[in-house]
């Protein structure tokens, strides 16, 4: 995806799964001793071809004349449809690839790689619940599946820090109990106001912690102080905006340029 290294790690999996899935495709036609049949939308081989090539819209165009015939066997269906769904992830097409995972399972639950894979699509799409699920479902199904460990594992932390998040909503930096100025009575009274403060102290924080020197911390501290000052004293009086005020400080703190 745009050249994105994660989109090239994405790609390569997707290849080596078609490949390592379509390895059983020639010992079974040996096997059987019979000549695979001759008409091109059942025969597997062009859509790993196409893949092979890093062909999207051709792998796409393939694999799907083999899914949808009737004749293809359950188990080369199951592995065009991976290869298509790694095409479309590849082509960004997240909802298309997540439903040829969805038929993929439909026809083999127990594959743990594809439980894993569309937990990674889940989370991108930002559905994270159904992420984690996937990434448990798969462990589940080998315990030992390091991805499928990995991802779990920072998923989540991922929701444990949205739920952290979402305890501290509507709060301001500053206890609201205490709160005698009416700026800040204004700031506890406002939700989007009382987001903002909490930012911008944060903001401060991280810049004064990762300051290049101990006098690149006190510049910040007497900014972030003459700041909350101006913000006090001019707070209540015509022409001034206090929510693009604070939205202007943390602009400033957010890019390093203090006030």
């Amino acid at each position: 995806m745009r050249g994105h290294p994660d989109s090239f790690h994405a790609g390569t999996r997707n290849l080596m799964a078609a490949c390592l899935l379509w390895a059983a495709f020639a010992t079974d036609a040996s096997a059987t001793g019979v000549e695979p049949a001759r008409d091109l939308r059942v025969d597997p081989a062009p859509c790993l071809a196409a893949a092979l090539a890093s062909d999207d819209e051709r792998t796409v165009s393939v694999c799907s004349a083999l899914v949808d015939n009737a004749k293809t066997a359950k188990a080369d269906r199951i592995k065009a449809l991976i290869v298509r769904a790694g095409a479309y992830e590849r082509k960004e097409m997240i909802d298309r690839a997540i439903g040829d995972y969805d038929a993929v399972l439909q026809l083999d639950p127990a594959l743990a790689d594809i439980h894993n894979a569309r937990g990674e699509l889940w989370r991108k799409t930002g559905d994270l619940p159904k992420a984690l699920a996937d990434f448990a479902a798969a462990i589940r199904l080998k315990p030992d599946h390091a991805a499928a460990k990995a991802n779990h594992r920072s998923m989540a932390q991922e929701l444990e820090r949205l739920g952290a998040l979402k305890a501290v909503a509507g709060k301001p930096s500053f206890n609201c109990a205490t709160a005698r100025l009416k700026v800040e009575r204004a700031i506890c009274a406002s939700p989007e106001l009382a987001d903002l403060d909490r930012e911008v102290d944060g903001a401060y924080a991280r810049a004064a912690r990762e300051a290049i020197s101990q006098s690149r911390a006190r510049i910040l501290r007497r900014e972030q102080e003459a700041f909350i000052a101006r913000r006090n004293a001019a707070f209540g009086r015509p022409g001034y905006d206090l929510r693009q005020a604070m939205k202007q400080r943390l602009r400033q703190l957010r890019a390093g340029e203090g006030s």
